[in-house]
This record gives C-alpha cells, sequence and structure tokens, in this order.
C-alpha cells in the first residue's frame, strides 16, 4: 500500500484538500465530478506511487465514475506541512495510452 495513498485518504476523510489550478481546468474538461473523485478514493488503487518526488510526495490512482468509467487521479502532499492534500489533476485515461486495465503505461512506438 502506498503511504502517499493512506495519508490523503486521511486528509480527505479530514476535508483538508485543494484542487490546483490545473486539476480544476482537467476535471471540467473532461466532464469529471469532484464529488466523485472525493467519494472515490477508499476504492482507489495505486497506479504510479512517487514518495519521493522532488516537489512533493505523490501518487496516480485509478477510480471510477459513477457510471464505471475510468479516471486517473493524481493526488500530492506538501512535504514542508504534510497538509491539505492537492489534486494535481486528474483525467480519463486514454486507451491507446494505457493498458486495457488502465494501469500501465503503453510504450510509445
Amino acid at each position: 500500500m502506498s503511504q502517499v495513498l493512506v495519508i490523503v485518504r486521511e486528509l480527505l476523510r479530514r476535508g483538508e484538500y485543494l484542487v490546483s489550478r490545473h486539476g480544476y481546468r482537467e476535471l471540467a474538461a473532461d466532464d469529471i465530478l469532484l464529488d466523485e473523485v472525493l467519494a472515490g478514493i477508499e476504492s482507489a488503487v495505486v497506479v504510479e506511487d512517487y514518495p519521493d518526488s522532488r516537489k512533493e510526495p505523490a501518487v496516480l490512482v485509478l477510480q471510477r465514475d459513477r457510471s464505471g468509467l475510468p479516471v486517473h487521479v493524481m493526488w500530492g502532499v506538501p512535504k514542508i506541512n504534510g497538509t491539505p492534500a492537492v489534486l494535481v489533476t486528474a483525467y480519463r485515461p486514454a486507451s491507446e495510452r494505457w493498458s486495457a486495465d488502465f494501469m500501465k503505461r503503453k510504450n510509445p512506438e
């Protein structure tokens, strides 16, 4: 289990989160509802984990919206004070760039 995801889940339970400007743009662009992202964090599955990221620890997770469609969400946790969780971006993964289960990036050809 990703320690970053554990921290993100706890921060969301406490309502300690914010959405980056980029995150809001991407949510809107892909018609993803913030409420669905927040509600789906408990069932999120780690796609990529970046606990030692230079900027901030981060985790890319796979979630599903109400219709069952896949959504990738990148969460970060500030290094200095550890709060709030930051929704960095969210998007609908493209099948041409991801494996059938949306868990692995396809190699560029």
